[in-house]
C-alpha cells in the first residue's frame, strides 16, 4: 500500500492511528509509533482557525520526525478556506493531508464540514478537487458510509472522490446518524474493496478493539489497511498486540503494571517537551487516557482515581511511584477490596 512517497509492505496490514480531537496529540502519536503504529494523523484542525493564524491550531499542525510518517487532518466548509490551509500546511512538510468528512460533532456538522457534507456528494467532490489541486502533498479523505442509513453511498462517493485524485480513503463504517453507536457495518467496506472500478487503498475503522477483531475483519473485508481510534486511547499496546496475533496466532500477554506506569511517565514526558499547555493543563489532559492505561486490571477504577487527584507533574509522579506499592503489597489488598473513597496522600 502506498500514500504519495510512503509505502507499507508486509504480511501485517498498516496499522493507523485515528485522528480523534484531544487524543492524537503529538506525545500520544509519538507513544503509539513507539509501541508499533505504522502511521499517525493528527487531530483534525480547522482550516479557518489555519489561515487567520490562530495558535492552538497551528500548535496541532507540528510534526515531527520520530512520529512519520504522519498526515494532517483539516475540516471546513469552504473552498477558499480549505486551498487555502493546504497550501500553508505544505510549509509544514507531512506526508499528507487528510480532509474530514466524518465527523458527526453538531458544531462541525451545521458548519457544512465534517459529516455535514455527506447531504451534499456534489459539493464533498468540489472541495476535494480544490484541496487536491492547491497542493502538491497527497491528498486522503476520511469519511462515514452516509448521513443515515436511508442514504448511504459510500460507493459512489470512493469513485467520486478517486475520479479527483485522492491517494487513498478511510471509511469510518457507521454513518453520521449512528454517532459511535451500534456495530460498524465493515460489509460496505468489503463492498467497496469488490468493486474493480476503485483502485486506491481503502482503509478501513470501526470498532478494531482486539487483535482478533483486527484480524477477522480484515480477512473478511480486505481492507489495505486498519484504522484504529478509541481502543488505543491509554492502551498504545493494542498495536504491537494486533502485529503479534497477525504473525504468530497467539495473544501477547497484557502489560505489567511497570509496564503502565512506565508509559504514563514516558506520555508525561513527551507531553511536557511537545506541547503547548501548561504542565498542570497536560496533567489533566493525561486523565482521559487513565481508563485506558489500567485496562484489565483489578481495581483499575480506584487506580485511575488515585491518579486524578494528581494535579502538577510532581504530585503525578509521587503517585506513580507509590502505585507498585499499592498495588503489590499487602496494601494492594486492602486497597483493592475497600469500597471507601481514596484518601489524599
Amino acid at each position: 500500500m502506498r500514500i504519495g512517497r510512503v509505502e507499507w509492505k508486509g504480511r501485517v496490514p498498516p496499522l493507523f492511528l485515528a485522528p480523534m480531537e484531544d487524543v492524537s496529540d503529538a506525545a500520544f502519536r509519538r507513544l503509539c509509533r513507539e509501541m508499533g503504529a505504522d502511521a499517525v494523523v493528527t487531530e483534525f484542525i480547522s482550516s479557518e482557525a489555519l489561515i487567520r493564524g490562530v495558535e492552538k491550531s497551528w500548535w496541532k499542525a507540528q510534526v515531527w520526525d520520530e512520529e512519520r510518517p504522519v498526515g494532517i487532518q483539516i475540516f471546513g466548509g469552504e473552498a477558499e478556506s480549505m486551498r487555502e490551509a493546504a497550501r500553508l500546511i505544505e510549509k509544514v512538510n507531512p506526508d499528507w493531508v487528510d480532509i474530514n468528512y466524518g465527523c458527526p460533532v453538531t458544531k462541525v456538522v451545521c458548519q457544512g464540514a465534517g459529516a455535514g457534507i455527506l447531504r451534499d456528494i456534489d459539493r464533498m467532490e468540489y472541495l476535494t478537487s480544490e484541496v487536491v489541486k492547491s497542493t502538491s502533498l497527497p491528498v486522503t479523505v476520511k469519511t462515514r458510509l452516509g448521513w443515515d442509513a436511508s442514504q448511504i453511498r459510500i460507493l459512489e462517493v470512493a469513485e467520486r472522490l478517486q475520479r479527483v485524485g485522492i491517494a487513498a480513503l478511510t471509511v469510518h463504517a457507521r454513518t453520521r446518524a449512528d454517532g459511535y453507536s451500534g456495530e460498524a457495518r465493515w460489509e460496505w467496506i468489503g463492498l467497496l474493496k469488490a468493486q474493480s472500478s476503485i483502485h486506491i487503498p481503502i482503509i478501513g475503522n470501526g470498532d478494531i478493539d482486539s487483535p482478533q477483531k483486527a484480524w477477522t475483519l480484515y480477512h473478511l473485508y480486505k481492507p489495505d489497511a486498519l484504522m484504529i481510534g478509541r481502543a488505543a486511547i491509554g492502551y498504545p499496546w493494542i498495536f504491537r498486540e494486533i502485529k503479534h496475533y497477525f504473525q504468530t496466532g497467539q495473544f501477547l500477554p497484557p502489560p505489567s503494571l511497570e509496564e503502565r506506569i512506565y508509559a504514563i511517565e514516558k506520555h508525561l514526558r513527551y507531553a511536557l517537551r511537545l506541547l503547548p499547555e501548561s504542565p498542570r493543563g497536560i496533567v489533566l489532559t493525561l486523565r482521559r487516557h487513565y481508563a485506558g492505561y489500567f485496562r484489565g486490571l483489578p481495581s483499575a477504577k480506584k487506580l485511575r482515581l488515585l491518579l486524578m487527584e494528581a494535579n502538577t507533574p510532581d504530585e503525578l509522579h509521587r503517585l506513580l511511584e507509590r502505585l507498585p506499592r499499592i498495588y503489590l503489597t499487602k496494601e494492594a489488598e486492602g486497597f483493592a477490596a475497600d469500597s471507601t473513597p481514596l484518601k489524599r496522600f
